[in-house]
């Protein structure tokens, strides 16, 4: 149950609104830091924005089983965790790939996104956190929510450093380390839920 102290049923309003305004936020986020990403040339910003992808379909599950059981919730959090950790692989290939074949990170163009991505992502997470003791799915959302500000903190600093050092090598690394975060995430979910599913059987 979410800390809002209400009853059941206001709490599964206040959540269904809150992943209603997280889906928003992630899904034009996404398709800013795509676009923005591949102009800039920047893996970082790749990455961020599939993150913000595996996000926002996991706040759309999320708020698909707010209000039913349990097992159903467990069940969401568990594709969450998949979903997390397919995307951050695809992360990991993208950067494999650029590494390979090259890229021109455009530094400031990268801060200026990863500035705005923080401050969607800090607004995320303000709404997230009354709920982060809630139901499986709903502390699904508050890591997801959390990986995504360490993340964006993570970009402005590759654009610095491309910025600095007039290197690409600071955004592959950035892209790499975004990669395993958000695999961990997907890990630490999958585990979660796992537990929660066990704790249903015995009770």
């Amino acid at each position: 149950m979410s800390d809002c102290g209400c009853g059941a049923e206001q709490a599964e309003k206040l959540e269904r609104t809150t992943l209603a305004y997280l889906l928003s936020i992630n899904g034009v986020m996404f398709v800013v830091e795509a676009a923005l990403g591949f102009y800039a040339q920047s893996t970082g910003l790749i990455a961020d924005s599939l993150d913000m992808l595996a996000d926002a379909t996991v706040y759309g599950i999320s708020l698909y089983v707010v209000g039913k059981g349990i097992s159903q919730q467990a069940k969401a959090a568990s594709v969450s965790g998949v979903l997390q950790i397919i995307l951050g692989l695809g992360v990991l290939f993208e950067v494999v790939r650029r590494s390979l074949y090259g890229s021109e990170p455009q530094s400031m163009l990268i801060m200026a996104v990863g500035l705005l991505a923080l401050i969607a992502n800090v607004a995320c997470l303000m709404l997230i956190s009354k709920h982060r003791d809630g139901g499986v799915h709903m502390r699904a959302s508050w890591i997801f929510s959390t990986n995504d500000v360490i993340a964006n903190v993570g970009v402005i600093c590759s654009g610095a450093l491309v910025w600095l050092l007039g290197s690409r090598y600071p955004d592959l690394v950035i892209g790499a380390i975004i990669s395993a975060v958000v695999v961990r995430g997907g890990i630490k979910i999958l585990k979660d839920a796992k537990a929660t599913k066990s704790q249903e059987i015995v009770t």
